[in-house]
């Protein structure tokens, strides 16, 4: 049976927090009872550890789930160059197959009740000449999540991001605040203004964390909005 719930996290740059809120949401799935599996089918950027290539979100994704899953299905693409994805791919002479990443998303799907992929990048980072992450949501057809790394520019990043999900015909499920600058101005004053311009549901604000830990982001976040989350158990409050 394929999981019933699934997401696709994308965010407005790189480096602003995805795989952070991505780990939160599965952690929050695991606390509903759920088999939760994360997946990043494109990563760039590994070290070789004990003989094996590891990418950091990718073990992070593996640590905040509780299926366990080679990691051929969860991450189809392991490049090991950490720059854009279809220059990594390049230098490796491979390609990234969409129908290859389609069909191990269904197999990941199959073995857990819900699913988390996470995007590389922005929304709109080429992974082929013909092929982007833009391509790789609308592939999967998720309801998208947004993550918003607050931080100067970041009112206009997010609302071409929202424009392009919504092009896409694409449904942008919630979006999250991630505090990248601490010394960003007016931080709150970007939040209203966004808060009044996309039409989804504001999902948190995620302060800069001692740690940067699943269950600590999770506590700063409500993801009971998000289409198909279980009502079975107390909505998680919203911190401020």
């Amino acid at each position: 049976m394929s999981a019933n719930i699934a997401y696709f996290v994308t965010g407005t740059d790189t480096e602003i927090g995805k795989t952070l809120i991505s780990s939160a949401l599965l952690y929050a799935l695991t606390q509903q009872g759920l088999r939760a599996a994360g997946m990043k089918p494109v990563a760039a950027g590994a070290e070789l550890r004990d003989g094996v290539w590891r990418n950091e979100d990718a073990d992070r994704l593996a640590s905040a789930a509780n299926v366990t899953l080679p990691p051929q299905l969860t991450t189809p693409y392991l490049l090991r160059e950490a720059t854009a994805p279809h220059i990594a791919a390049q230098q490796e002479g491979v390609t990234i197959d969409a129908s290859h990443i389609r069909a191990c998303y269904d197999q990941v799907a199959d073995a857990a009740d819900a699913v988390v992929v996470e995007g590389v990048g922005g929304f709109r980072v080429p992974l082929s000449d013909t092929f982007d992450t833009a391509d790789l949501a609308r592939l999967l057809g998720l309801p998208v999540i947004m993550v918003v790394g607050l931080r100067l520019g970041c009112l206009n990043h997010a609302l071409l991001t929202a424009e392009a999900i919504a092009a896409r015909g694409l449904t942008l499920a919630g979006w999250v605040a991630n505090v990248v600058d601490l010394g960003m101005l007016y931080g709150m004053d970007n939040i209203n203004a966004l808060t009044s311009r996309l039409s989804a549901p504001m999902l948190g604000c995620v302060p800069r964390l001692p740690a940067a830990l699943p269950n600590a982001a999770a506590a700063h976040l409500d993801f009971s909005s998000l289409p198909g989350w279980p009502k079975s158990r107390p909505a998680r409050p919203l911190s401020p």
